[in-house]
């Protein structure tokens, strides 16, 4: 394949549909950690990933993916690499990203706590303000730290009854 300013508006496009394995409705673009898509002189697809936290369990897959995706389209040369720094925020996820957890029952995350050094130690965590994603209602409640995947939380409306799932602000 030719690589030209068409190839690289193709690879990022191919890059910008793959999708969350953890989270469908989102594509890695919507979630925040697709970084960067270029084409290099030698003609290599270079996609950089910033996963959600260093442990993600789901960056090989999506790495696989990434890769998967691109090959299947004729790219030849394809390297996925992996960027720490700056490290990931809920903040990155897209207005599109928020409003499809949404449609599909999960709580978006509210605004990324701002860190400065050095980190202040809480021995209670702070009282989150979550909306239920059905009722839009906030009087919900936590019923576990961790739910489906460790990036979310399993909560409860106690106007509507129905269990949600919130992804945590990071």
């Amino acid at each position: 394949m030719v690589m030209t300013t068409t190839g690289l508006a193709r690879a990022r496009e191919i890059a910008e549909s793959v999708t969350d394995p953890e989270l469908p409705m989102l594509t890695l673009a919507d979630l925040g950690v697709l970084r960067d898509v270029e084409i290099t002189a030698e003609g290599t697809v270079v996609v950089t990933l910033t996963p959600t936290y260093s442990g993600c369990p789901a960056m090989a897959e999506m790495r696989a993916d990434v890769h998967r995706s691109l090959t299947a389209d004729g790219f030849a040369q394809v390297r996925v690499r992996t960027a720490l720094d700056p490290p990931w925020t809920t903040d990155w996820i897209s207005p599109r990203g928020r409003r499809r957890l949404a449609e599909h029952g999960i709580a978006p995350p509210g605004a990324a706590p701002v860190r400065s050094a050095p980190v202040p130690l809480e021995l209670e965590p702070p009282r989150a303000r979550i909306r239920c994603p059905r009722c839009d209602s906030s009087r919900t409640e936590e019923l576990s730290r961790f739910s489906a995947t460790a990036c979310k939380a399993l909560r409860r409306c106690t106007d509507c009854a129905e269990p949600f799932e919130h992804v945590k602000e990071i």
